[in-house]
C-alpha cells in the first residue's frame, strides 16, 4: 500500500475582501468531506467513477490530494474536473499542493509554476490551497523553517489576489524540537496569519502528543481546515475509521468557532480492507455525531 510520505515524494473565484475577514466564511454545517487521498488507488484507475462512488457515501465535498507534476487534477484540466464535480453534486473547496524545494523538475508547485496552480484551482473554484507535506530536505533548522515561512507567505500573497487562502497541512515531524523550538510554532509565529493558515490534522496532532484545542486557544481563527482521522487504541496508533479510536472528535468539534474552522476532511492514510467501506464508517459517525 503506498504511504502518504511515498506518494507526495513522486507525485468561482472568491472576493479578496473576504479574505481579510476569513470570519464571513460562516461554517456550512451541511458538508461533509473526503481527502481523496483516501481513495488514491480508486482515483488513479477511474477519477470520475470513484467520484461518482464517494457521492454516493454521501460525502458531499472532497479535497484533491495532488496537483503536483501533471498540472491536471487526476488527469483532468480545471473546466473538465470542475464539471464531474458539479455532476455528482460535489464541491472542492481545498486541494494539495507541494513546496518543491526539493522537487526541481516537479510543476505547480510552490516553488515552480505556483501561478498556474493558483489560477488552475480558481478556475476549479478551489478557496484553498494547501501545502501538503515537506520532504525531508525541505526541514532542517529553525533558520530553514523560517525561510519556509517566507516562502509561504509570498505565495499566500500570490493565492489571496485569486481570492483563495493559502494554508499549510501538519505531519508529527513539525514537533521534534530544531534548535530548542517547535518547527509547527515556527511556522505559525513567522507567517503572516492573513496570508496563512493552517490545515490540522488531529491524528497527527494526537500522534506528535499535542493539544488540538489548546492550539485553537492560541491562535484563534487560524485552523479554517481540519483532517478528521481517528487513531486505534493499539501501541502501533495506527489509523482508523471515525468513531473507531481514541481521539475525543465530539469535545474538539465544540471548539471549531475558536479555530475558524471552515471545512472538514475525513481522511485514513492506510485501510484494512476496501477503503469504499472505511469511508462509510466514517460518514455515518460524523453524520450521527459531529454535524
Amino acid at each position: 500500500m503506498t504511504t502518504r510520505r511515498s506518494f507526495l515524494k513522486t507525485t468561482s473565484m472568491l472576493s479578496a475582501g473576504l479574505l481579510v475577514a476569513p470570519n464571513l466564511f460562516a461554517r456550512n454545517k451541511k458538508y461533509v468531506g473526503l481527502q481523496l487521498y483516501t481513495v488514491r488507488d480508486a482515483m488513479a484507475k477511474d477519477p470520475s467513477g470513484t467520484l461518482a462512488k464517494v457521492a454516493q457515501v454521501g460525502f458531499n465535498s472532497v479535497e484533491n490530494a495532488t496537483y503536483t507534476g501533471t498540472q491536471k487534477f487526476y488527469g483532468m484540466e480545471p473546466a473538465e474536473y470542475a464539471k464531474v464535480l458539479k455532476d455528482n453534486g460535489l464541491i472542492n473547496p481545498s486541494g494539495h499542493y507541494m513546496l518543491g524545494e526539493g522537487m526541481a523538475t516537479a510543476k505547480g508547485t510552490i516553488s515552480n509554476e505556483w501561478q498556474k496552480a493558483v489560477d488552475d484551482a480558481a478556475a476549479v473554484g478551489i478557496k484553498y490551497m494547501v501545502c501538503a507535506y515537506l520532504l525531508d530536505s525541505e526541514r532542517g533548522t529553525l533558520t530553514h523553517y523560517k525561510q519556509t515561512a517566507d516562502k509561504l507567505n509570498k505565495a499566500g500573497e500570490i493565492c489571496k489576489k485569486a481570492g483563495i487562502q493559502l494554508c499549510y497541512h501538519n505531519h508529527d515531524f513539525e514537533f521534534i524540537k530544531e534548535d530548542g523550538k517547535l518547527p509547527y510554532e515556527a511556522l505559525l509565529n513567522f507567517t503572516d496569519p492573513k496570508l496563512v493558515k493552517m490545515e490540522m490534522d488531529i491524528y497527527w496532532m494526537y500522534r506528535a502528543k499535542q493539544d488540538p484545542i489548546a492550539l485553537f486557544n492560541r491562535y484563534p481563527n487560524r485552523f479554517p481546515l481540519w483532517h478528521v482521522k481517528d487513531m486505534d487504541s493499539t501501541p502501533k496508533q495506527m489509523f482508523t475509521e471515525v468513531g473507531n479510536g481514541v481521539i475525543p472528535f465530539k469535545d474538539i468539534f465544540k471548539h471549531a468557532g475558536t479555530a475558524g474552522l471552515q471545512y472538514f476532511f475525513n481522511e485514513q492514510d492506510i485501510c484494512p480492507g476496501d477503503p469504499f467501506d472505511s469511508i462509510t464508517k466514517s460518514y455515518g459517525y460524523i453524520k450521527k455525531n459531529l454535524v
